[in-house]
């Protein structure tokens, strides 16, 4: 891990430029290196390692596998997830709900469309897919104690501004959503309707993505469903929705040493 100054930059990555992984039940789309795509000039941002935008098919899902020295962070944005983990832990995630697995000296989870838990003699299971997106960032310690942690945050999410989903950072002590054992990064996210706009924070590193509707971001343009902006040694730029749009932005103070 590396706090030293980058070079100023502003990289922005259009949604059809993903990687993609498609398996019938699973429709997914990597920002970064993921599985049997590397490329080893796009293997990270900062401290995030993994930017996944995911659908799963009703009924459907990722079996039990492992994890290591990872702080991995789930955003839901239509439908919902449940979560398993070797640890005792088990989750629904649905939209607004902030959710971390800290992986730490190792794991086994499963995450399934709900449909697949909720099937009961007195229900029918749904078949709407899940759409979520899935960030993995370094921890800045490892071999640590595994921990899941999620909290519902969709009332905050109600005021239009970049809310703190997840962080490590001492100055989110009692603030941000959830904690992640990274003191160098946070994630926020906002909700904004036609018209609204954020301020992006300002950081040695920040990735900003839009899993859904459209933005426009001073110094880059317009920026639609499933693009993402790499901003290096920069910030403070306005972000404004010209329709109703989701974003998340990760906001890092190190790096991850080459």
């Amino acid at each position: 891990m590396t706090t030293s100054t980058p070079t100023p930059q502003i990289d922005v990555r259009r949604s059809a430029d993903r990687y993609a992984s498609r398996f019938g039940w699973l429709d997914s789309k990597h920002s970064f290196s993921f599985g049997h795509h590397h490329d080893p000039a796009n293997t990270h941002h900062g401290l995030l390692l993994v930017n996944n935008d995911d659908v799963v098919d009703a009924g459907t899902g990722f079996d039990t596998h492992p994890h290591r020295d990872m702080e991995i962070v789930t955003w839901v944005l239509q439908g919902s997830l449940v979560h398993q983990d070797s640890t005792g832990h088990s989750g629904l995630i649905y939209p607004g709900l902030a959710q971390r697995m800290s992986a730490g000296r190792g794991i086994l989870h499963s995450e399934k469309n709900d449909s697949w838990r909720l099937a009961t003699d007195s229900e029918r299971p749904h078949d709407e897919p899940v759409h979520f997106v899935q960030m993995w960032v370094v921890p800045d310690e490892r071999g640590v104690e595994p921990g899941y942690e999620q909290l519902e945050i969709d009332a905050d999410l109600m005021s239009g501004s970049l809310v703190p989903v997840a962080s490590g950072m001492p100055q989110h002590d009692g603030a941000s959503a959830i904690r992640i054992r990274n003191k160098y990064a946070a994630l926020h996210a906002a909700r904004l309707q036609p018209g609204q706009s954020v301020e992006l924070p300002e950081a040695p590193y920040l990735h900003l993505f839009v899993p859904r509707g459209a933005v426009v971001l001073e110094g880059a343009g317009p920026l639609a469903t499933g693009d993402a902006v790499r901003l290096t040694a920069t910030g403070g730029q306005r972000l404004t929705a010209t329709e109703a749009a989701e974003v998340l932005v990760w906001e890092m103070h190190a790096g991850i040493a080459s």
